[in-house]
C-alpha cells in the first residue's frame, strides 16, 4: 500500500494505462490509509469510502476498454472545506454553519472532475480559514504528520497533512494571506499560489480580494499537472483570467541557466527570523547558483503592508460575522471574533483605500521583475511549533500568528505566483519551505525553477504519522 501511495500522477496514470495497477487498488489504498493515520493528524472531515471506490470501479472498466475519460481517470483528490462539492456540507471549521449538502461543485471541483479524477473527501480547516494554524472550534486540533505534536499552520491545514502522508496525489487549497504556503512549509510538501484569477473560484471568499485556489502536492510536477487542469477557464468567476490553456509540464524541466535571482531573507522590514530557517533558506538559495543562475542578495523594496492586510481581511471577517446570529457568536473562534469586530469599525473609504494600495506594492514588484527573474524568501520566519498554540510559546513572535508570517501575504496584495519548495530539516527534524515568487503570469517560470530544485535537492516523504506525546 505505500508503495502505492508513493506514485505519482504521471506514474500512477501509466501503471493504469498499462495493466499494473487498478483505480479501484489505488483508491483503496488511499482510502485504507486514510482510516488508518487520520485519527493521529485530523486531516479530513468527510470521506466519501463508498462513492470513492464506486468511481474506481467505473474507472476501472474504463481503462481496462482503453477509454480513459481524461487524462486523471482514477488520481485521488480532496477538497478544502470551504471549497464547494456537490452532495457534501461545506462546514468551513465553524459550529455556526449547517450539515446541508452543497448544491454545485466549486469550478476547481468541476474541472478535476471532468478530467476524470476521484474525490476522496474533504480537508479540515481553521474557521472559515481566518488564521494560518490547523485548529478549529468544530474540527479541533489538526496535527503536523512530522511530529503530531506540532501545528500544520493554515489555513489549508488538513490538505497539507494529507498531502504529506500521500492521502491521495491532488489536493486544492485556498490562499488569502499564506493558506496553501504556510501548511505547506510546515508539512514538507509542495505549494503554489498561482496569480490572481489564474484559478477560478465560485461562490467567492469574503476574503476574494486577495484570495487564490491552488495546487497542494508531494512532487512539483503533480503541481504542474493540477494548476493546468483547474487553471481552465469558468464564467462563474468574473476576476479570472481568460488564457488559452496551458500545459505547464512543457518547460518543466529547462532548469533555471541564465536566470537572474533575488535572494531577501528579511525582505528589508521583516525583524524576527529563526536562525535555523534563515540558515537552511540561504544555502538553498545558493543551489540555485549551482544549477546556473545569477543570484544577489537583494531586497525587492516592499514596505511593511501588513495594515493594508488587515484591513482587507477584517472587513472579510466582518462580512461573515455579521451573518451570524449574534447568539451563536459564542461558538465562534474567540480570534476570529476579535477581527470582526475590528473589520467592523473599519470605514468603506478606508477600506477602498487599502484596496488601493495594492498598486504601490504590484508596481514595486514591477519594477523589480524588470531586473530580476525570481525572488527567493524564507517561506516562513519559523518552523512549526506546538499545536494549539497561535505562535509560538516562547514569545519570539508576539501574539499575532501573521508576525511568524510576514513572507507570504504581500504576494497575495501583489496578485503574484508564489510556492514554497522544501529546503531541509531542523535539528529537531522540522521541515523548512523556500519561497520562490514570480512576476504576474509567470506561474510556469515559478514552476519551472521550484523543479530545477526538486531535482537538485529530492525531499523525502512520509509514510505514517511521527506520534509524539
Amino acid at each position: 500500500m505505500k508503495d502505492i501511495l508513493s506514485l505519482d500522477v504521471m506514474a500512477l496514470v501509466s501503471a493504469y494505462r498499462e495493466r499494473k495497477l487498478s483505480p479501484r487498488e489505488a483508491i483503496g489504498a488511499v482510502l485504507d490509509a486514510i482510516d488508518r493515520v487520520n485519527p493521529a493528524v485530523n486531516a479530513f472531515c468527510v470521506v466519501d469510502r463508498d462513492a470513492a471506490l464506486q468511481a474506481a470501479a467505473a474507472s476501472e472498466k474504463r481503462w481496462g476498454a482503453g477509454n480513459p475519460s481524461g487524462p486523471l481517470d482514477g488520481v485521488a483528490f480532496t477538497v478544502k472545506d470551504n471549497v464547494v462539492w456537490t452532495g457534501h456540507p461545506t462546514r468551513r471549521g465553524s459550529k455556526t454553519t449547517n450539515d446541508a449538502p452543497s448544491l454545485d461543485n466549486a469550478p476547481s471541483v468541476d474541472r478535476l472532475l471532468e478530467a476524470g479524477a476521484i474525490p476522496v473527501g474533504k480537508t479540515t480547516l481553521p474557521e472559515f480559514g481566518w488564521k494560518g494554524l490547523g485548529d478549529s472550534p468544530l474540527y479541533g486540533l489538526i496535527r503536523n504528520p512530522w511530529d503530531t505534536r506540532m501545528t500544520t499552520g493554515g489555513s489549508s491545514a488538513g490538505a497539507g497533512a494529507a498531502a504529506a502522508l500521500g492521502l491521495g496525489r491532488l489536493h486544492i487549497g485556498t490562499d488569502g494571506a499564506g493558506s496553501i504556503r504556510i501548511p505547506a512549509s510546515f508539512c514538507g510538501i509542495y505549494g503554489i499560489k498561482p496569480s490572481f484569477g489564474r484559478v477560478p473560484a465560485h461562490p467567492p471568499s469574503p476574503f476574494a480580494i486577495v484570495s487564490h485556489v491552488g495546487p497542494m502536492t508531494r512532487s512539483v510536477s503533480d503541481a504542474a499537472i493540477m494548476l493546468g487542469t483547474i487553471a481552465a477557464p469558468d464564467p462563474r468567476d468574473m476576476t479570472a483570467l481568460v488564457p488559452p490553456p496551458q500545459d505547464y509540464l512543457a518547460g518543466l524541466e529547462l532548469g533555471v541557466r541564465g536566470l537572474r535571482i533575488a535572494w531577501s531573507p528579511r525582505l528589508g522590514y521583516v525583524e524576527t527570523l529563526d536562525p535555523e530557517v534563515e540558515e537552511l533558506t540561504a544555502k538553498a538559495a545558493r543551489v540555485f547558483e549551482e544549477l546556473g543562475a545569477t543570484v544577489e542578495e537583494l531586497d525587492p523594496g516592499l514596505v511593511d503592508a501588513i495594515e493594508t492586510l488587515e484591513t482587507l481581511w477584517y472587513v472579510g471577517a466582518w462580512s461573515v460575522l455579521r451573518g451570524i446570529p449574534e447568539a451563536r457568536w459564542k461558538d465562534v473562534d474567540p480570534g476570529f471574533v476579535a477581527v470582526a469586530e475590528s473589520g467592523r469599525r473599519i470605514l468603506g473609504a478606508d477600506f477602498v483605500a487599502a484596496a488601493n494600495a495594492r498598486g504601490a506594492l504590484y508596481l514595486a514588484m514591477e519594477r523589480f521583475h524588470e531586473q530580476y527573474d525570481l525572488l527567493l524568501t524564507p517561506t516562513l520566519a519559523t518552523a512549526s511549533f506546538e499545536v494549539g498554540n497561535n505562535t509560538p510559546p516562547d514569545g519570539r513572535f508576539g501574539q499575532n500568528w501573521i508576525d511568524w508570517a510576514p513572507y507570504s501575504f504581500p504576494f497575495n496584495l501583489t496578485l503574484q505566483p508564489a510556492a514554497t519548495v522544501p529546503c531541509g530539516f531542523t535539528q529537531s527534524g522540522l521541515p523548512v519551505g523556500l519561497q520562490i515568487v514570480g512576476a504576474i503570469q509567470r506561474d510556469g517560470q515559478v514552476l519551472r525553477a521550484s523543479r530545477a530544485f526538486e531535482t537538485a535537492r529530492p525531499w523525502p516523504v512520509l509514510d505514517d504519522p511521527r506520534i509524539r506525546h
